[in-house]
């Protein structure tokens, strides 16, 4: 069987009608497309970790929080992303079935392969959304979590842990050792290995 091949350029009409009929999930920015890759164990163990040690937190705070397969929309972006981990606190976000359009947090787990697309294109779509009070990025190849917090106005603020830190996510009132996030897994500064 010859896999068709994906359209140039889709309006949002076109790629939410088309998307979910497709057998891997596709993010959408200004009219182009881009295929979801299958990540890595480590990449999978680091979102799931965070997961788990959130989880309490997020449902204490009455949020609610998913991983990797929920949509987020970023309207004034003309984006629809899927990232590592999200966390939404507003009311219709709680309702919700096929995605998300107010997170509060939102967070990337690094690879060779997305790492300048996550700290570029997607923090600056990400950035446009009201709701959003924390950009959190893991770092799959050592042990490094990086938090960008909104302050005031369009500013926001850069927070960096490293081995031995605690880190703190504000916007949920959290916090715990970085050790929790990377337990058990197994980091490699192999490129090839975690593209």
């Amino acid at each position: 069987m010859i896999a068709a091949k994906e359209p140039e350029f889709m309006t949002v009409e076109e790629y939410l009608a088309w998307e979910p009929l497709q057998e891997i999930r596709f993010e959408y920015s200004s009219g182009q497309i881009y295929a979801m890759t299958g990540s890595t164990i480590p990449h999978n163990d680091l979102a799931l970790n965070l997961y788990r040690a959130i989880y309490p937190q997020v449902r204490s705070k009455g949020c609610r929080i998913n991983v990797s397969d929920v949509k987020v929309k970023i309207s004034a972006a003309g984006a629809y992303r899927y990232p590592d981990v999200v966390v939404s606190c507003s009311k219709p976000d709680q309702q919700a079935t096929k995605l998300f359009e107010a997170p509060t947090l939102i967070v990337e787990v690094l690879s060779p392969g997305t790492e300048r697309k996550d700290r570029g294109e997607k923090f600056k779509e990400y950035c446009q959304l009201p709701s959003l009070q924390e950009y959190v990025l893991i770092d799959a190849q050592e042990m490094r979590v990086e938090c960008y917090r909104r302050g005031e106005g369009r500013m926001w603020l850069y927070f960096a842990y490293g081995a031995n830190d605690e880190i703190e996510l504000a916007s949920l009132g959290f916090s715990c050792p970085i050790s929790v996030v990377y337990e058990d897994v197994q980091l490699s500064n192999d490129s090839e290995s975690l593209s």
